[in-house]
């Protein structure tokens, strides 16, 4: 069986991008359709993988610009993914946050989407994703009256796909919700249960360790909060990540506070595991890093909302906080040291989340999937805020 895997952008390397790799793994020789490639930024994960780029990719001067600004260009988005030649493919298996759900395979070759998200800038405030360019006065209507008709595209490709599956229950209430479309099933993404695992971690005292956060320095993470909840209560914490946020993050730091930069994953376990807690105070589709700590036995304190939802199990493996603010995080820093958490329990929570898994689900929906089967129109109408939206 010949596969083609599509994929937004491989302009950075996150959460889809590691996704991505299992995927290409899974199904060796298959190629990779994305909007935009960048080597570097991405590791040189993909090196070895079969790339095809858009024709925007290629414009004269302006193809790698585009790519590392790709939120300022989304208008042009949906013709460049469906001008992509699927022919002479037996499926195709598409890993979406956007645009790649609406890639357009021949009539009688199933298509097999994982959906990390809805297409988050579209169905959010415009101001927010487009750098500030649509910010006011007759670029912010412009920018509305753009969004509009892309979110009708958003809608009609989401139909596309033979099979979409979601990768939180969160997500899988989202899609429902804005696309009025029920998931064909939720499956979690893979994480490498035996290089993540206990082995070596042990209960910490009160007071013992540090508390740890990983991720890309963006500001949804929310890594303000555990910098300023930490500091008020003098607990060290350490921060493995690099981005953008860098800057901001080290002037709001205090002395307990380090920043580690990008950790290597073959490190990345034992910093895991010395860690009294991981903080995950940020709302994702998912968050593999907090089921990584997990998966090392270290306990979670999370933010109520989002992927955290499917990772965290009150009492067996973490606990949740109720508003992202540094009081609330910092109250739940404080229930620490009256909850032992032994690391071996705490991993156990995490074998839904291994690779296996993850494998053996992926290649029953891909099995089951029979051509040309296609996705019906929603049922119902849209809600109040979707129909001014079309």
């Amino acid at each position: 069986m010949r596969v083609a895997i599509a994929h937004d952008f491989l302009v950075q390397y996150g959460g889809a991008e590691r996704v991505l790799e299992v995927l290409c793994e899974m199904f060796p020789r298959s190629p990779v359709f994305s909007l935009f490639y960048d080597e570097q930024r991405t590791r040189g994960r993909f090196r070895d993988q079969e790339v095809h780029t858009s024709f925007l990719s290629r414009l004269p001067f302006a193809g790698r610009r585009i790519g590392h600004h790709h939120h300022l260009f989304f208008w042009s988005f949906p013709t460049a993914i469906e001008r992509f030649d699927l022919s002479g493919f037996d499926l195709v298996l598409s890993s979406s946050a956007s645009y790649s759900k609406g890639v357009r395979p021949p009539p009688h070759v199933p298509h097999v989407c994982y959906c990390y998200t809805p297409t988050r800038y579209l169905w959010e405030d415009v101001r927010k994703y487009v750098n500030g360019a649509l910010a006011s006065g007759p670029a912010t209507t412009v920018g509305e009256a753009l969004f509009r008709l892309m979110r009708r595209w958003d809608r009609k490709a989401a139909l596309r796909p033979t099979t979409l599956i979601a990768v939180s229950t969160s997500i899988a209430g989202r899609i429902r919700q804005v696309y009025g479309r029920t998931p064909d099933a939720v499956i979690f993404p893979p994480v490498d249960t035996v290089a993540y695992s206990p082995d070596g971690a042990s209960p910490k005292k009160p007071g013992e360790g540090y508390l740890l956060m990983v991720g890309r320095l963006l500001p949804y993470k929310r890594f303000d909060l555990g910098i300023e909840a930490c500091g008020r209560l003098g607990v060290p914490l350490k921060i493995a990540g690099v981005g953008r946020e860098r800057a901001r993050l080290q002037r709001l730091a205090g002395p307990t506070v380090e920043f580690l930069d990008w950790v290597n994953e073959t490190k990345l376990p034992q910093l895991y595991r010395g860690a009294r807690a991981f903080i995950f105070p940020q709302v994702e589709d998912f968050g593999l890093v907090a089921a990584e700590a997990v998966a090392c036995g270290t306990p979670v304190i999370a933010y109520r909302g989002g992927g955290a939802l499917d990772i965290v199990q009150e009492g067996r493996n973490g606990f949740f906080f109720d508003r992202q603010d540094p009081d609330s995080l910092a109250a739940a820093i404080r229930q620490l040291d009256a909850r032992r958490f032994q690391p071996r329990a705490v991993s156990e929570t995490a074998q839904r989340f291994s690779r296996s898994r993850f494998e053996t689900e992926m290649l029953a929906m891909v099995r089951a999937v029979r051509p040309p089967a296609r996705a019906q129109a929603p049922q119902r109408r849209p809600r109040s805020w979707q129909r001014a939206a079309l």
